[in-house]
């Protein structure tokens, strides 16, 4: 009985950290930015700068997925808030338009929407 206790007990443990995991995976917003700069078809310029900008995008994120509850939620709307508020001001209307396109299907199918 005791063995049968640990084994669950071990089990919950795990499910817990797949869990927590699979949430902290959820607010990492790497990309390929290759992929990126074709898929919006950025000049050097606005690569370099896209790059900054979506590293600290990234970066919030990730202190996000550190946050509870409602504070998490207000992270991640000021981070997306303010990433798209730069991206705005790097980016043309059609590059703007996909980005956001891009954005929100990605917000949207890790649930953080």
């Amino acid at each position: 009985m005791l063995v049968a206790m640990m084994t669950m007990t071990v089990a919950n443990a795990e499910n817990e950290n797949n869990n927590t995991v699979q949430a902290a995976n959820a607010y990492d917003m790497t990309v390929n930015m290759r992929k990126l700069a074709v898929t919006l078809g950025l000049n050097f310029d606005q690569m370099e700068a896209v790059q900054d900008i979506h590293h600290q995008f990234c970066n919030e994120m990730m202190l996000a997925s550190q946050a509870e509850g409602d504070e998490r939620k207000e992270l991640v709307e000021k981070a997306v808030k303010k990433d798209v508020r730069y991206m705005h001001y790097v980016l043309d209307q059609k590059q703007y338009k996909t980005y956001l396109l891009l954005l929100n299907t990605t917000l949207n199918n890790r649930g953080l929407r």
